[in-house]
């Protein structure tokens, strides 16, 4: 009796479920890591104040910080978190002009000490006009006591 052996005749199969995989992941990586416009992107609740506006002559240096403590100085944002890597954005953004009015705007949920790292790198190179940016209270909310 002869027994056959088909094992000899099976073409090699590529699977091509794997590598579909793979290339999704890929464009799933690069679509959440894309950089988008900071203005689109970062949400911010600003704190309420119930005094008016102040109007800032000339077009002030922009100093934002978001709820998990990251700064953005004129929309870029500083890759580092400490008052050295805030000072050298600060002096790249302002030059050598210390007269220049800076707005600081920090989220309600920023913690504190990011906000007092900001103030603090600002008034280690000299800019004394600083303004902290808040939303105006809505009407009928009583304010916090």
């Amino acid at each position: 009796m002869r027994i056959r052996d088909d094992r000899a005749h099976d073409e090699p199969e590529i699977n091509l479920v794997p590598l579909i995989d793979v290339i999704l992941v890929l464009i799933i990586f690069f679509v959440i890591t894309t950089t988008f416009d900071a203005r689109s992107t970062l949400q911010l609740q600003l704190p309420s104040a119930q005094s008016k506006a102040e109007q800032l002559p000339n077009q002030p240096l922009s100093v934002l910080v978001n709820a998990e403590g990251r700064y953005f100085v004129d929309q870029r944002e500083v890759l580092r978190t400490d008052t050295d890597a805030l000072k050298q954005a600060l002096g790249q953004a302002a030059g050598e002009d210390r007269q220049r009015a800076v707005l600081l705007r920090a989220d309600a949920r920023t913690p504190h000490q990011a906000v007092v790292t900001a103030l603090d790198a600002l008034g280690q190179l000299g800019f004394r006009r600083v303004s902290i940016a808040t939303a105006p209270e809505a009407p009928g909310r009583e304010p916090a006591r």
